[in-house]
């Protein structure tokens, strides 16, 4: 039997005059990548025009590099952009923290993908993303600005999905004692009000000693 799943297109068009431009922008970036190559003209035809480029040239740099691009411009100020906040815009993004935030949910989705297929690099593009958040709670108007309290919790990561995969990251040959404080530093700096579920996620990709030594950092409750 064939299952086929439908859209209710209107319904859709109707969502999307209701979203913020950040999350329009995560659309957008979205459809980049599932749209076949040769719709993208079609789609932007009227808007902008698109480079043509080499067929031999990858569409993404190297994961690492792409990565290292994104800090680099990221603390070079690129993406901070401020604006005169009032009670009315106070709850508001500028373009250059939104531009931020799908950039690091673009860089944060490839490495999920990428996982499985080679952890080592993966492991150290989760790490220089990370600091990059940590680096905005350090200095909360370097990188980012935001109308509002500033902190890499304004950030929406989905850590119950990321860190699970950043846990398996570490893998098997990393010494207990530093498994279980890169365990333990994440959730504490990212998402500690969802520890137990996330050190039970740890536990289960864990080796024996693993386990063992993240037992003695982080007891449960």
């Amino acid at each position: 039997m064939i299952v086929t799943t439908t859209t209710d297109r209107p319904l859709v068009r109707m969502t999307l005059r209701r979203m913020r431009r950040r999350e329009l922008l995560l659309v957008a970036y979205r459809a980049i990548d599932l749209l076949p190559e040769g719709c993208l003209p079609d789609l932007l035809a009227d808007l902008t025009k698109l480079p043509r480029l080499d067929t031999a040239v990858p569409r993404d740099p190297p994961l690492l590099e792409d990565v290292q691009i994104f800090v680099t411009a990221s603390l070079g100020g690129k993406y901070y952009e401020s604006f005169d906040v009032n009670w009315k815009n106070c709850s508001q993004w500028s373009a250059g923290t939104d531009g931020f935030s799908v950039e690091f949910d673009r860089l944060i989705t490839r490495c999920m993908a990428l996982a499985d297929q080679d952890p080592g690099p993966v492991l150290e593009a989760f790490d220089r993303l990370f600091d990059l958040l940590r680096e905005i709670d350090a200095d909360p108007d370097r990188i980012v600005f935001f109308a509002d309290e500033a902190g890499s919790w304004q950030i929406p990561v989905d850590w119950r999905a990321v860190l699970p995969v950043y846990f398996t990251c570490l893998g098997s040959d990393l010494p207990p004692q530093n498994f279980a404080q890169a365990v333990d530093r994440a959730i504490q700096d990212f998402c500690h009000h969802d520890r137990p579920h996330l050190i039970l996620a740890a536990n289960r990709v864990a080796t024996n000693a693993q386990r063992v030594s993240l037992d003695l950092l982080t007891p449960s409750p």
